[in-house]
């Protein structure tokens, strides 16, 4: 028998519902090359106020991450929350799979919205795509927070036992469960108290309304974060730049934040 009700779908509604009457606007931009993206946009941009781009994490849509946050600080900016590159509506037929692409991509939506200058902030693997916006476009970007986004790791870390998995493969598998265990083992390692006594039926509906298409193409951005990659590559900043890390973060541990700031 079919679904005929998603608890996750109306969340997902509500949530829409919620960055809707805070003052944002849903938008489409075609880059013409292959790449669509969505963002949420002020329906009237203040230019008494400053632009804040709020750039979500690996897992859910941008308005799971960021709806509250949207609801609280849209009196004191103009805010553009954009779905990277495989999420929400967002996707692309070019083959690249960096960070500097996504951040090239953000940015090409924000020269599209006449946005010239902006503050950011980058949640885990938005992080990334911020720190990359702030190397590449340092006219652009005034300041910079990065929340617990391991932009400083290494691809040898991981043999180095730094995190909690074997390899790369493994964190893709965790990070994209396609099953109510693997869900749960998720949750145990972003959450310091998970959340107990979830349904399968719940986690399920979550993994099939949030998870379910471009599967391979976020495996595949998973791949190229670590891929080849030396602290020593990593392109300096000269940002006011603000750290903001979990002291138990078992997705990117503490050292990392440590070594960022170094």
């Amino acid at each position: 028998m079919s679904k005929c009700f998603s608890i996750v779908a109306a969340v997902n509604w509500c949530f829409k519902y919620s960055i809707f009457i805070s003052g944002l606007r849903s938008t489409l931009t075609n880059l013409g090359d292959g790449t669509v993206m969505h963002c949420w946009v002020p329906k009237t941009r203040r230019e008494s106020k400053p632009n804040l781009l709020l750039i979500h994490g690996f897992g859910a849509n941008s308005m799971w991450q960021w709806s509250d946050t949207v609801s609280r600080l849209s009196p004191h900016f103009n805010i553009y929350v954009p779905d990277l590159v495989f999420f929400g509506d967002s996707f692309t037929t070019r083959p690249d799979r960096s960070e500097s692409f996504q951040a090239r991509c953000v940015m090409r939506v924000m020269e599209q919205n006449s946005v010239r200058r902006m503050r950011v902030v980058g949640l885990s693997y938005g992080g990334f795509v911020a720190y990359s916006m702030a190397a590449q476009f340092g006219e652009a970007v005034e300041r910079l927070v990065i929340c617990c986004a391991g932009v400083c790791l290494e691809e040898r870390d991981v043999a180095a036992g730094l995190f909690p998995v074997r390899d790369v493969e493994e964190a893709a598998e965790i990070l994209l469960p396609c099953t109510a265990d693997r869900m749960r083992e998720l949750l145990r390692y972003t959450f310091v108290r998970p959340p107990k006594g979830l349904p399968s039926c719940f986690l399920l509906d979550f993994i099939d309304v949030m998870w379910k298409e471009h599967v391979e193409e976020k495996k595949e951005l998973i791949r190229a974060l670590t891929k080849d990659r030396k602290l020593s590559d990593l392109p300096r900043i000269s940002q006011p730049t603000l750290i903001v890390w979990g002291d138990r973060d078992q997705i990117f541990p503490l050292e990392l934040a440590h070594r960022l700031k170094r």
